[in-house]
């Protein structure tokens, strides 16, 4: 080897630890308080079968831009865990779970989430099916009713309310999020940009198709990042359901 080569060898291997730190850190500094990560969940949560620190995951079905220019690929995974499962004196069951990693560029990042809406695997399915009667028209032609009840028409490129034109469908749907107030989901849900909503309406908000499930703490506030499910009968979400989460704003730096 060459006294050149060395060099650059050397130079190389004195700024791998700083690259590597780089690479660590910007994905997940680039993810702002409000990002959509929707979600396909691959795991079953059942409270009849799960304990403290069972791993639960999923992965993103659409893929989520960020204000760099960069995305999160869909296909990533998001990675979390059961925190407590009880069965209240009067009946039912609780569980108490977070999802708090994001594998980003190969790395998981520790993450902060909320969830604004649940969807039942059949809602899921149903969410991706036509509505309209010709079914021997082009996928392309569609007209599907989102989870929440958005109608997104795929000829026309549109995704609308039953007032107005909300987002966007360009093979996937991008819209802003709306306040829901009644269901608990206040305004501040969101960035003011449009995201990856995929089976989601703009303003979807607690459980759908999912019966005497409540979304008791949605995870937006304290105990921030924990997601409290609850069933005057049992607890159990099958694998295939789907979820909007959003990123929780980062806890403010002690002067």
């Amino acid at each position: 080897m060459t006294n050149r080569s060395q060099t650059v060898v050397s130079r190389v291997i004195r700024l791998a630890p700083v690259l590597l730190c780089w690479a660590s850190l910007l994905p997940a500094q680039e993810i702002p308080a409000g990002t959509v990560l929707p979600m396909l969940l691959n795991s079953t949560i059942d409270a009849k079968k799960d304990k403290p620190g069972a791993k639960i995951e999923g992965v993103l079905k659409q893929d989520v831009p960020l204000p760099s220019g960069m995305k999160i690929k869909s296909g990533s995974h998001v990675e979390g865990h059961i925190l407590e499962v009880s069965r209240p004196a009067g009946g039912g069951a609780r569980v108490v779970f977070t999802f708090d990693k994001l594998q980003v560029a190969g790395h998981a990042k520790p993450m902060s989430l909320f969830v604004r809406a649940i969807a039942a695997k059949e809602s899921v399915f149903n969410a991706r099916l036509p509505i309209n009667v010709n079914l021997d028209s082009s996928q392309d032609e569609w007209i599907t009713q989102q989870v929440g009840g958005d109608i997104v028409n795929r000829g026309r490129g549109v995704v609308a309310s039953t007032d107005a034109i909300v987002g966007k469908w360009d093979g996937a749907v991008w819209a802003r999020l709306t306040p829901a107030p009644d269901a608990g989901c206040p305004a501040s849900d969101g960035n003011g940009r449009e995201q990856a909503l995929w089976v989601f309406s703009t303003s979807a908000c607690g459980v759908y198709g999912l019966t005497d499930l409540k979304l008791a703490h949605a995870g937006r506030t304290n105990p921030v990042g924990h997601i409290v499910l609850e069933s005057p009968q049992d607890v159990k979400i099958a694998g295939g359901s789907g979820w909007l989460l959003l990123v929780n704003a980062a806890p403010a730096s002690k002067p």
